[in-house]
């Protein structure tokens, strides 16, 4: 089985599954989007990075590079082609496009009757402005966050209208959302200051940890520290969920304990990291992840699964 790695840079999860996907019996080819492109003298009007005049049995998407927006609408174009082609993808350009913009993704959880933190999602700063007033009266803030964004960055906290920035320096979207758990502003210990994640595979949920913050912004990248963790029952059947509702075959869901000591959901990353976790969990999740993505490509050609050790 031929398998198309899309990296942009081989960084440890890239070089992990590699080695994975190799061990399980798959000829691996690191490729990116970025030097695919559309040709219609092509035999299948794609040509893939690596491949020639043919195409992968199945692609593993690790990573899209950041890029214009027409440079990244061609990158999805071509997964959007594979899919066509019959190539199976984890994951999809669907997906991707799912998770990758924060509005959909809360669209979707909400349409699937999944809690997640009340949210909203538009180009008016003016009635943005009206939104924070009324939903901050209570004293506690909204969340703005980049559409787009990742990895924690560029959130800013919403207490009051005059908080929020011009159209310009937020690309002309206001994506604020109610936030959850503890007040950020208030003083504490870092425990005070954390969510969950769980990592999902083929519609199961591997492992999850603890995120802890020095500050509310709890992402690993920002500073956080992985704290092991055993999701309960609720956590995972929510996590699977959040996944499904995305059409995402791997991916990182972010969990936070309501005050009401329940759960909500606050993203869905259909391109995750899982180095943080795998420093706290005992389970090899490159493994887990590999088979499960070379199990579901074994499935949609109608092949026999692999014999466990083949």
């Amino acid at each position: 089985m031929r398998v198309a790695l899309f990296i942009d840079g081989a960084d440890w999860h890239a070089q992990r599954l590699q080695a994975a996907l190799t061990a399980a019996g798959a000829e691996v080819t690191r490729a990116s989007l970025s030097r695919c492109r559309f040709a219609t003298n092509h035999p299948a009007g794609i040509a893939v990075h690596g491949f020639g005049d043919d195409l992968p049995d199945a692609v593993f998407v690790r990573t899209v590079a950041a890029g214009s927006f027409e440079a990244v609408t061609l990158r999805l174009g071509v997964l959007h082609a594979l899919t066509r082609r019959g190539v199976p993808i984890w994951n999809s350009a669907a997906a991707i496009e799912a998770c990758v913009d924060k509005a959909q993704t809360t669209y979707r959880l909400a349409a699937a009757g999944l809690p997640t933190p009340d949210t909203w999602a538009l180009e008016s700063r003016k009635e943005a402005a009206a939104i924070v007033a009324a939903e901050t009266a209570d004293g506690r803030p909204l969340v703005l966050k980049p559409l787009f964004g990742s990895q924690g960055r560029a959130l800013k906290l919403v207490a009051s209208p005059d908080d929020l920035p011009s159209a310009n320096e937020v690309s002309g979207v206001f994506y604020l959302q109610r936030f959850e758990g503890s007040d950020p502003r208030a003083p504490g210990d870092a425990s005070a200051w954390r969510d969950h994640r769980v990592l999902v595979s083929g519609g199961r949920a591997l492992a999850g940890m603890i995120r802890e913050g020095e500050t509310w912004i709890t992402n690993i990248r920002q500073g956080g520290q992985a704290i092991a963790w055993e999701p309960d029952a609720e956590a995972r059947r929510l996590a699977e969920a959040a996944a499904a509702a995305c059409g995402a075959d791997y991916a990182g869901v972010d969990l936070i304990r309501t005050r009401d000591g329940g759960w909500s959901i606050l993203e869905v990353n259909s391109m995750p990291a899982w180095s943080g976790l795998q420093s706290v969990v005992e389970m090899d999740l490159t493994a887990a992840i590999a088979g499960d993505f070379l199990a579901a490509v074994r499935r949609a050609k109608g092949l026999r699964p692999q014999a466990v050790g083949a």
